[in-house]
């Protein structure tokens, strides 16, 4: 069923669409008609264009959107540096400072146990933050993060979070997240992704209690749908399957609409760094708006899986759900790959992903159920944990599982019932935090060895055929 079952009933509307132009309204009438800025807008609010682009971008590749708001953005004391508190450190302070200047950049395979969740009580979705690790600079808008989250509380309902840093794209793995932003509300839950443009203020709350997942955050361009070349016109993650929100708007404007003092709280996470400020008035006051540049969610659930029907079967990039491309052609700064439930078929064909070394490096994470590819339980590659396959560093099954394909009866079998695996991919070499290598302490040790120390030789050498020279005679 291409629809994903959820323990959690969805409570929200939505706009459906992939990258189209959508205009919502919480009150009749507050849009402007023919135009974006008009002398005075209906109802006496603000106009206000938030740009996800530079303004001559291509009209194709331009991102925009025009807010309807109580008050503009720019009405709140200046930003001055967060407090700087043990919760917080994984987004402001060692842990993030230190990853951004010192990664480590190292060609081992690497694998992490489920990162700690039961234990982040006292962490809302920001200080639950982790930089894993990334490449690149976000001061030059370039490269990205790789983050895992663990929450254990709502952020403060008069808080409001932004990332000047790039877009956000988060997978749910455990417990739902109730996303509050300045366009209208997300429900992500298990088996849903969301992404949060560059600038886009938002505010997680946690209705069933703590939640875990992990995040890439893109410092350059924004996300699109793959082409799909010679697939058609259908498959893949098909544009009408993604969720955007309805306006919805809080109507406290403070005491008055002046920029002093104020109960509501806005984080920016700027150069990897937090500053905050305090305002009078609500963050949360968008009556209507227009425009391409929102965010959205996802059911991985509506994937239409590509493979095979004969023999062999694809690369990997036949599973991926978005990508955000680099000036050189089919080369991404980052994939998001999917591996959800789907039937293998092919004939005289090692099914699991084969043995490789890819110039792009890979990260990947387990939403739920086991890979098919990797073992599970104590030790192994299970939900909340990840791994990370640098550029060039081989990899693929582990002996076993090599052992139990090459000797499988090859009639159709549908594999990953019940799992979701992914993949964050990148053309850039990617570097570890002092965290994500050391600090978190759920690096196993032994994970190439224990993984590949006991592949078996097949190899045997045909005593009736010689070995031809290679020297000319």
């Amino acid at each position: 069923m291409p629809v994903t079952q959820f323990a959690t009933k969805e409570k929200y509307r939505y706009q459906n669409g992939f990258g189209s132009h959508f205009e919502s309204e919480a009150v009749e009438g507050t849009l402007p008609i023919g135009h974006n800025n008009p002398q005075k807008p209906p109802y006496g609010l603000y106009a206000e264009k938030l740009s996800g682009t530079a303004f001559t971008a291509p009209r194709h590749l331009n991102k925009q959107t025009w807010l309807y708001r109580v008050l503009p953005s720019c009405a709140h004391p200046p930003y001055a540096p967060a407090e700087k508190t043990a919760a917080a450190n994984g987004v402001d302070g060692a842990a993030l400072d230190e990853g951004a200047s010192k990664l480590h950049y190292i060609p081992n395979q690497l694998r992490w146990d489920p990162f700690d969740h039961n234990e982040a009580h006292d962490l809302d979705f920001v200080s639950g933050l982790r930089l894993v690790a990334g490449a690149g600079d976000a001061t030059l808008k370039s490269g990205l993060g790789m983050y895992i989250f663990t929450a254990g509380k709502s952020m403060d309902e008069h808080s409001a979070f932004y990332s000047a840093d790039g877009d956000l794209l988060i997978v749910a793995q455990e417990g739902d997240l109730d996303i509050r932003t300045e366009m209208g509300w997300l429900l992500v839950r298990q088996m849903e992704i969301a992404v949060i443009p560059r600038g886009v203020k938002y505010q997680v709350r946690l209705p069933n209690g703590a939640a875990r997942g992990y995040a890439l955050e893109l410092y350059e361009g924004h996300f699109q749908l793959p082409e799909l070349g010679p697939i058609g016109s259908n498959g893949l993650a098909n544009a009408r399957d993604f969720q955007a929100p309805v306006a919805s708007f809080d109507d406290d404007a403070g005491p008055t609409a002046s920029a002093g003092g104020g109960k509501y709280t806005v984080t920016v996470k700027f150069n990897n760094t937090l500053f905050a400020t305090t305002q009078a008035h609500t963050p949360f006051d968008v009556v209507g708006w227009q425009g391409n540049y929102y965010p959205y969610k996802y059911d991985l659930g509506r994937f239409s899986a590509i493979g095979t029907i004969s023999f062999d079967h694809p690369d990997p990039s036949i599973f991926t759900v978005l990508s955000a491309p680099t000036a050189s052609p089919g080369t991404a700064v980052a994939d998001f790959v999917i591996f959800p439930p789907r039937w293998l078929v092919g004939e005289d064909t090692f099914r699991p992903p084969w043995y490789h070394r890819n110039t792009m490096a890979e990260f990947m994470g387990l939403i739920c159920g086991g890979y098919d590819a990797k073992k599970g339980g104590a030790g192994g590659f299970v939900p909340g944990g990840a791994s990370l396959h640098n550029v060039m560093s081989g990899h693929g099954p582990d002996a076993d599982s090599h052992e139990g394909a090459r000797e499988a009866d090859l009639k159709p079998v549908k594999v990953g019932t019940g799992s979701c695996a992914f993949m964050f991919e990148t053309c850039l070499m990617v570097g570890v935090t002092e965290w994500g290598l050391r600090t978190c302490k759920k690096v196993q040790e032994g994970y190439s060895e224990e993984s590949w120390g006991g592949v078996l030789t097949h190899w045997k050498r045909p005593e009736d055929k010689p070995v031809r020279s290679h020297l000319l005679e």
